[in-house]
């Protein structure tokens, strides 16, 4: 029974009050602000595009509508544990807590997959809009340093003949010192890109609508119909299409239970969880479905698989030129703010299961000036930028969602679980409508993971392997709750 022993409560609210090292500088517009910045990135610059273009057509609003329900679902679930357990960790502490210590690993292992991989991947994406933005100005960047030296072709990984993705690295390496000097700085940087893009897309919403309405003939052409008929392929438009892409964007919303990774640099956790986590998701659905509206309304679906599809559709319909600069400038802040907050949140899961003993203490580390978890900030920092330089971004979505949904099911399990064994415990928040909010977010998220390509699968599987050999190699027996 040892594999699924559990963390007592009382231990985790006990370290959630005690000195940890962290500063608490984190009110709930800041939560809501690392959430934005870590959700509001290449899922929507760049996926809303591709699989609007591959998979859904203009239903691909519905994609989104679809993910965001599921996603608050397992929000809302995420918000009771968060107030209850006010620790860093996320997912990874909340299972540990509720479902025992091997299920707790699998969750930590998820969601150094999600933070780890999501920040490569859209550090990738980064430096493809650096690219195209160079190349509006005149500028050609060498592909042999601009661009990954691996690709996937028919399901397998082939070489380009570039060296490196240099600027994917760049960037990598320098948000790592911003995270490396301190959490309050860091937000501060998180938050100015976060105005700077948001502002930008509610404006192209705005511009969208205005336009759609003043050529109404154009509109119908494109919107119609809502949703394509499916072309006989599972997956291919038609309702099949619709859930398909619902898969694919789910890595849009990848990167909300940030906000809860941030537990211990919060002022006010209790209060602050919840607000910051559904906050983040009203915010980011609501901008999703606007945005891909009006994004397939000026421009025919069939035409917006291309890196950058804002840009190209404000050309299309000759858009203003400072307009497309604006979205330009928008894309490199929205996907800077996510590499951010992505490199924040890695490390926090690292210190949460290096003090349970499941990882060396080094990763518990905390800097003594900064109040940050240096040593692993810089290894999560330089992986990432490995990664990113030698990868490309197709080979990496796919699995970081799949990686995301097992972690939000068990999250949903989680509270079920405790409603049971520990209904006494006092919850800030709770729930609505236990079991029944849980079982629709494990149902939806299992629905969108059947979806998913079996070289996904098969990908995932890899990755879990890896990590059960950590896990039975080492961390089983280093475990405090062991000792």
């Amino acid at each position: 029974m040892s594999l699924f022993r559990t963390k007592p409560i009382a231990d985790l609210q006990r370290e959630a009050g005690a000195e940890h090292g962290y500063k608490r500088t984190l009110g709930p517009l800041s939560l809501i602000s690392l959430g934005i910045g870590s959700v509001v990135g290449a899922g929507i610059f760049v996926l809303a595009g591709t699989s609007a273009a591959q998979y859904a057509g203009p239903g691909i609003a519905l994609s989104f509508v679809f993910s965001g329900i599921a996603c608050l679902f397992a929000g809302l679930c995420y918000a009771e544990l968060a107030s209850m357990i006010p620790v860093s960790g996320s997912a990874y502490t909340y299972s540990y807590a509720t479902l025992g210590e091997l299920f707790a690993w699998i969750v930590g292992w998820c969601l150094v997959l999600e933070y780890l991989f999501s920040g490569a991947a859209v550090a990738v994406s980064w430096s493809g809009a650096v690219r195209d933005i160079a190349l509006e100005f005149g500028v050609t960047l060498p592909v042999a340093l601009s661009s990954a030296p691996l690709a996937v072709t028919g399901g397998s990984i082939v070489t380009t003949g570039a060296l490196i993705n240099l600027p994917a690295v760049f960037i990598s390496l320098a948000l790592t010192y911003v995270l490396y000097i301190g959490i309050k700085e860091s937000a501060t940087v998180n938050d100015f890109m976060v105005f700077i893009k948001v502002g930008i897309l509610v404006a192209l919403v705005g511009y969208g609508l205005w336009y759609l309405l003043k050529n109404p003939e154009i509109a119908k052409a494109n919107l119609v119909p809502f949703i394509p008929e499916n072309t006989g392929t599972f997956g291919e438009y038609g309702w099949s299409g619709i859930f398909r892409g619902a898969a694919a964007i789910f890595f849009a919303y990848v990167g909300f239970d940030c906000v809860s990774a941030a537990a211990q640099e919060t002022k006010n956790p209790q209060r602050d969880m919840p607000i910051g986590l559904l906050g983040t998701l009203g915010v980011v659905s609501v901008l999703f479905i606007a945005v891909s509206f009006v994004l397939t309304g000026m421009v025919n679906y069939k035409q917006l698989n291309v890196d950058a599809p804002f840009i190209f559709a404000l050309q299309q319909v000759q858009a203003p030129a400072f307009f497309r600069y604006l979205i330009e400038a928008a894309t490199l802040a929205g996907l800077t703010s996510v590499i951010l907050v992505s490199l924040l949140g890695q490390p926090r899961i690292f210190y949460s299961m290096s003090r349970d003993g499941l990882l060396p203490p080094t990763f518990a580390k905390i800097h003594p000036k900064y109040g940050t978890p240096h040593i692993t900030t810089w290894i999560t920092g330089i992986s990432c930028a490995v990664i990113s330089g030698l990868f490309p971004l197709d080979l990496l979505g796919e699995l970081i969602s799949i990686g995301t949904m097992l972690a939000f099911s068990l999250v949903c399990a989680g509270v079920l679980v405790l409603r049971r064994t520990r209904p006494d415990l006092p919850r800030p928040f709770r729930t609505p409508w236990v079991p029944l909010v849980p079982l629709l977010g494990i149902g939806s998220c299992a629905l969108q993971m059947y979806f998913l390509p079996l070289i996904t699968w098969l990908n995932l599987a890899i990755w879990m392997g890896f990590g059960f050999v950590i896990y039975f190699g080492y961390s089983r027996r280093h475990s405090l709750l062991a000792k």
